[in-house]
């Protein structure tokens, strides 16, 4: 048994240069034989699609949220987490990869209409590979949009409950054929069933229990109960397409929120004045919005709120399914939005190749139950999940990565980075196969927007004007501002290595005061 543990020790810090702590099994023949079994964390990962920061109960927002909010209380919150881009794909590759899209090139969506990518690279293997391979049992429920097989070609066991993923790889897109259509009914006084605007909201039939959503509650589940029934350690994905628009939900969730009672942000319909052109594009069919009136919006609005009250029922339920498996005290989880969503702000819906905070910002929840719960709201990155998990479930590494471990701050607080620069930096390249080159960067005072396919560049002072309405980019009043921020945005595309800096620099010499 000595030996076995000596060589257990070479063998693991040989391969995994230290990062993973192991022990010794004996098994029940009469051989003795020994196995090594990781002892990292166990992590799950609570994803939705197109999900808000500001309509939890716990940041103060409309919609109660009881199950979330006391997730929260035991959780770090991040309250100013940045997405990297916002559009599904790139935004998840960069989650499970820890990379930059320009590093993975996966920076479209894929199988969908125009886009020229159908899968993230197998070598990108990510966070399921790495888990994989060093021993996790892994398992991934729900959306994945990284291309057809993704997660069982990366060692994923339990594969259940897919998005709207293809099962053949290199399949055809989808085209939207059928909505183009429905939204030119729109304008001729066309309505679907009930009197309603399936693109944007939709009441739909039967009950909770009916959902595709629930399916995925059901196969979550399920994993769990694999999970607790096995003995290695493991890491387990549930990614839900809710609350993605449309907004489609069963009652009572449908009218749980009377259109004529929400309230509308100051920048509700505002319009766009001196803004970058493409955001007058319509990149999907229901981004033609001329139609909507102001009960449609309403409407769309408290269909939305109606949909994160059943994300909550969801997680309720997922989180009284870990309990009653006993995996819920030492489990560490993750809750997270792969981005937000626009719901009339800018008079803009879904998303698109732009950088409004309704867009950029993201919820995050990381609850550790060694670490004691706080508030940070210090800016942090998608990006820097990636490392965290890796640094909880000791992952030999696959390459840089992008992003830093957000374990100090869950510790320390702020003060963990006091003195550092507390800036955010994102993308936005393509959208299904329209190129923008979108680059911008945030403080908690301005962000600046670089639009290189545009000779309109954007900038914000945050304090003053959160909606982002007013883009300040020739204000004379802001010349040292904008340097500033042009500036950091050239530093954090050198950090990056990203390639379109060589672009900014010509660009930039109109800002640059010296």
């Amino acid at each position: 048994m000595k030996l076995a543990k000596a060589l257990c020790s070479v063998s693991v810090v040989a391969t995994l240069a230290g990062l993973f702590s192991c022990s010794v099994i004996a098994t029940s023949d009469s051989t003795n034989t020994e196995v090594v079994k990781p002892q990292g964390k166990n992590v799950l990962v609570l994803m939705f699609d197109d999900m808000r920061f500001d309509t939890f109960s716990y940041r103060g927002g409309p919609v109660p949220t009881p199950n979330i909010d006391q997730l929260a209380s035991e959780s770090t919150r991040f309250d100013n987490a940045m997405t990297t881009t916002g559009l599904c794909s790139p935004s998840r590759a960069a989650f499970y990869t820890g990379r930059w899209g320009h590093k993975t090139g996966l920076d479209d969506n894929v199988e969908l209409y125009s886009t020229r990518l159908a899968e993230l690279d197998l070598n990108e293997g990510g966070l399921l590979r790495r888990a994989s391979e060093a021993g996790y049992l892994v398992g991934h429920v729900g959306k994945w949009h990284l291309g057809a097989r993704g997660t069982e070609l990366r060692g994923a066991e339990i594969d259940l409950a897919h998005g709207h993923e293809a099962r053949v790889r290199f399949s055809r897109v989808y085209t939207p054929y059928s909505k183009v259509d429905q939204v030119a009914g729109y304008y001729e006084g066309e309505l679907d069933a009930r009197g309603e605007k399936h693109e944007y909201y939709r009441t739909l039939d039967g009950s909770y229990e009916d959902t595709e959503a629930y399916k995925k509650v059901v196969a979550g589940k399920a994993m769990l109960e694999q999970m607790a029934d096995d003995d290695r350690p493991f890491f387990g994905v549930i990614s839900f397409n809710q609350p993605h628009p449309a907004y489609r939900v069963p009652e009572p969730y449908a009218s749980m929120f009377d259109p004529n009672e929400v309230k509308l942000p100051k920048n509700h319909l505002a319009e766009r004045v001196f803004k970058p052109l493409a955001q007058d594009g319509i990149w999907w069919p229901w981004h033609d919005v001329g139609h909507m009136t102001d009960d449609d919006w309403r409407k769309a609005r408290s269909y939305y709120y109606g949909a994160i009250a059943m994300v909550d029922r969801m997680i309720g339920e997922l989180i009284d399914k870990a309990k009653e498996e006993g995996i819920y005290d030492d489990l560490h989880i993750v809750l997270l939005g792969d981005q937000g969503s626009m719901l009339g702000e800018h008079t803009l819906y879904d998303k698109g190749p732009y950088a409004y905070d309704e867009l950029m910002r993201m919820p995050l929840l990381i609850r550790s139950p060694d670490i004691a719960p706080k508030t940070v709201t210090r800016q942090v990155s998608l990006l820097d999940v990636t490392p965290t998990l890796a640094h909880w479930m000791q992952l030999p590494s696959d390459g840089e990565q992008d992003g830093h471990s957000l374990l100090p701050l869950m510790v320390q607080g702020d003060s963990a980075e006091a003195g550092l620069p507390d800036t955010a930096l994102y993308a936005y390249e393509w959208y299904n196969g329209a190129w923008f080159g979108i680059r911008a960067v945030r403080t908690p005072e301005f962000k600046f927007v670089w639009n290189p396919g545009d000779n309109r560049d954007e900038l914000y002072d945050l304090s003053k004007d959160p909606g982002e309405v007013v883009n300040l980019i020739n204000n004379k009043e802001y010349r040292v501002q904008r340097e500033q921020m042009v500036k950091l945005l050239m530093d954090e595309l050198a950090r990056v290595d990203d390639p379109s800096l060589t672009k900014l620099e010509y660009h930039a010499r109109a800002y640059l005061l010296n």
